[in-house]
């Protein structure tokens, strides 16, 4: 099996931290008690969303009795929540709830012959489920009160994954990024053709490309997002803005996602906490086990030997749902489970680095060890508290890019 992946930062002397104690922005950011799904709208506003939203539940054949509504007409908000414990944040055992009735959806993905593919992948209605559960606030508010809103982006997030679920692309396992040169050069798409073509190819022709896996999860952000407006919703006008933005740097897989994200690391600058991400937001203090299909996340290796590995020094996974973490090399048939994932990730520390090769080095964790690697890295765990997801394109102005 091929070794794993991990985000490309800069390492770090033998001895630091690699975890900045003192940047505690998820407790300063940190959600309310709310949680689920808010709109926060006008008040003749929330009666079309009231409706639209009861309508969306039999759409998706969700029992309304699975779902808590609660109406605060002094803030003209009404807000969404899953019927379960509100101590309940967890979203990986979803599918196993018989109540939920879950199942997988079929989709269609195109392939470089032009013909298409049949993929199961995670329904609308899991989604919108771990929408609904504790642990986070989804709000939609302004131009975004309207079903539409949310309904688009549940279908961003639903090809996010359908585009993460078959991958193999090649490892640079510390050496130099390949690209498919008809149409990158270097890590930069070609002018000669259209960006989405160009983004498109990295998944269409798989094996021309070696990459890591932070480009890889930037990839499948980008790609997920403009084929879902190119293929799916067929709105040139919104490709056209996503491609503009994306060059606004020229470069465009720069700043997909906020400088926030590594607010954590020791190296953060505190002065680019609030710089936005080109198509993606973030959301500190999650709580543990709380995974939206479509969430970028991030477990940090927090040994510092193996840390300065190249290649080693975090994991850059996607939410599948159903306890799926995208597989970007095809070393695990296509996904990891979540205790998978934070067992890779530990065991790089014991010179794992191929399950295979060095399984003689494999120490096995108990349940209560994984218990406490699940925790955050401030609390003696690996997995970071935040999750980064897609703006609601078309339905709000997004943030202006800072230089």
């Amino acid at each position: 099996m091929r070794i794993a992946c991990a985000i490309l930062s800069l390492l770090l002397p033998f001895g630091t931290p690699l975890y900045a104690a003192g940047n505690e922005i998820a407790t300063q950011n940190s959600l309310s008690m709310d949680d689920g799904i808010r709109f926060s709208c006008r008040p003749d506003q929330l009666k079309n969303i009231e409706s639209d939203f009861d309508l969306y539940l039999k759409v998706l054949k969700i029992d309304a009795s699975l779902v808590n509504k609660k109406t605060d007409q002094a803030n003209a908000n009404v807000r969404y929540t899953l019927n379960t414990p509100s101590e309940d944040s967890n979203t990986l055992n979803l599918q196993s709830r018989a109540v939920l009735k879950i199942k997988n959806e079929i989709v269609f993905l195109p392939d470089r012959t032009g013909k298409y593919r049949k993929l199961s992948v995670v329904s609308k209605k899991e989604i919108l489920l771990a929408l609904l559960q504790h642990g986070r606030l989804t709000e939609f508010k302004g131009d975004a009160c309207a079903i539409n809103a949310l309904k688009d982006h549940i279908g961003i997030r639903q090809n996010i994954v359908a585009w993460s679920e078959k991958l193999y692309w090649n490892f640079p396992n510390g050496g130099r990024a390949q690209w498919n040169k008809k149409y990158w050069i270097h890590g930069t798409p070609s002018l000669k053709t259209p960006l989405h073509e160009s983004i498109a190819d990295v998944f269409l022709n798989q094996s021309k490309y070696s990459i890591g896996c932070y480009v890889g999860a930037k990839l499948l952000i980008t790609q997920g997002i403009l084929d879902y407006y190119t293929r799916i919703k067929q709105d040139p006008i919104q490709v056209a803005r996503l491609e503009k933005r994306l060059n606004e740097d020229h470069e465009v897989l720069e700043n997909i996602e906020p400088s926030g994200m590594w607010y954590f690391e020791t190296d953060f600058k505190q002065q680019e906490i609030n710089h936005p991400g080109k198509l993606v937001r973030i959301e500190y203090g999650v709580a543990e086990k709380n995974f939206i299909p479509g969430d970028w996340i991030y477990i940090l290796n927090t040994d510092p030997i193996s840390h300065k590995k190249i290649g080693y020094e975090g994991s850059n996974p996607i939410y599948l749902g159903n306890n799926k973490f995208a597989d970007y090399y095809n070393d695990n048939k296509h996904a990891y489970s979540y205790q998978q994932k934070i067992d890779e990730v530990y065991q790089w520390r014991n010179g794992v680095f191929n399950r295979t090769r060095d399984a003689i080095k494999i120490k096995t964790l108990l349940p209560q060890e994984m218990e406490s690697l699940s925790k955050t890295p401030g609390n003696g765990g690996l997995m970071t508290d935040v999750r980064v997801f897609p703006y609601y394109f078309g339905h709000e102005k997004l943030p202006a890019l800072i230089d």
